[in-house]
C-alpha cells in the first residue's frame, strides 16, 4: 500500500515537473505575466490612486483570467493528447495522470498571475497603505480562484468533448455566460419576481456563478460600491461582511472541487 501511494505521488510529481517546464518556456505564459505587470503598473501610476487602481485591476482580473484560462486550458488538453496517450501506455493510474496534467497547467498560471499582480503592488508599497492589505489579498485570491476554477472547467470540457472546436466554443460560451450574460439573467429574474422577496433567489444565482462569487469576495474587502452589483449587495447585506467572506470562499472551493472531480471521473472512463 505504501509503495503504491509513493508510486502515485511520484507519477504526479513527474508529470507536473514536465508540464511546468514545458509551460514556462512558452511565450504566451510570458505574455500573460507581462500583461498583468503592465496593467498593474499602469493603473497604479495613472489610475488616480491605489484604491481606484485596485478596483480597476479587480475588474480586469475577473474578465481576463477566466477567459485566458478557459481558452488555453482547452487548447492545452488537446495539444497534450499525444503525451497523454504515451503515458497511458505505461503502468500509471489515470487519476494520478489527470492530477499531474491539471496541476502542471494551473500552477504556472497561478504563479504568472501572482507575479504580474503582486510585483508592481510590492514595488509601489501598496501593501503598506492602511486598509489595502485585505483588498490586495482578496484580489490575488480572486485571481487564483478564477485560474483554478476555469482551469478545471476547461479540462472537464476538453475531456468530455471530442471535437477541438466544439470544446473551445463550449469553454468560451461558459465564460461568456458567466462574465457578460449573467447580469442580464439576474435582471430578468428580478423583474419577473416583481414585488416578491428576491434575496434568496439572488443569493442562489450568486452561488451559481463563480465570477459573481469572486466579485462578492472583492466587494467585501473594498470600500468602493462600484464592484458590488445588485447580487453582491444582497449577499453582503444578508450574511454580513465576515460571514459573506466565509460563504463566498467556501462556495468558490466547491466550484473548484466539483469540476476537478467530474473531470477526473470522465478522464478515467475516456477511451483514448
Amino acid at each position: 500500500m505504501r509503495h503504491a501511494s509513493m508510486t502515485r505521488a511520484s507519477t504526479v510529481r513527474s508529470v507536473i515537473a514536465y508540464q511546468v517546464r514545458d509551460l514556462v518556456r512558452s511565450r504566451w505564459l510570458a505574455a500573460y505575466t507581462l500583461f498583468f505587470l503592465v496593467a498593474s503598473e499602469g493603473l497604479l501610476r495613472y489610475g488616480g490612486g491605489a484604491s481606484k487602481a485596485l478596483l480597476s485591476l479587480g475588474s480586469i482580473v475577473l474578465f481576463v483570467v477566466p477567459l485566458v484560462t478557459a481558452v488555453f486550458g482547452t487548447v492545452y488538453v488537446y495539444n497534450s493528447r499525444d503525451y497523454t496517450e504515451l503515458l497511458l501506455a505505461q503502468p500509471v493510474r489515470r487519476g494520478s495522470l489527470y492530477a499531474g496534467l491539471y496541476l502542471g497547467f494551473t500552477l504556472p498560471l497561478c504563479l504568472a498571475v501572482v507575479i504580474g499582480i503582486a510585483a508592481p503592488l510590492v514595488f509601489n508599497r501598496v501593501f503598506l497603505e492602511p486598509g489595502h492589505v485585505r483588498a490586495v489579498a482578496s484580489l490575488i485570491g480572486a485571481a487564483l480562484a478564477m485560474t483554478v476554477i476555469f482551469g478545471a472547467i476547461a479540462f472537464l470540457v476538453a475531456t468530455c468533448v471530442e471535437d477541438r472546436l466544439k470544446a473551445l466554443g463550449t469553454a468560451i460560451g461558459l465564460w461568456l455566460l458567466a462574465s457578460l450574460l449573467y447580469d442580464g439573467i439576474v435582471l430578468v429574474v428580478t423583474v419577473i419576481l416583481g414585488d416578491h422577496a428576491v434575496e434568496r433567489p439572488l443569493l442562489a444565482l450568486t452561488v451559481a456563478n463563480p465570477i459573481d462569487l469572486a466579485r462578492v469576495l472583492l466587494m467585501l474587502h473594498s470600500d468602493s460600491a462600484a464592484l458590488m452589483g445588485y447580487t453582491g449587495a444582497v449577499f453582503s447585506r444578508f450574511f454580513g461582511t465576515a460571514a459573506g467572506s466565509v460563504a463566498a470562499t467556501t462556495a468558490l472551493a466547491l466550484w473548484s472541487a466539483i469540476p476537478i472531480a467530474l473531470g477526473a471521473r470522465a478522464f478515467s472512463r475516456k477511451d483514448f
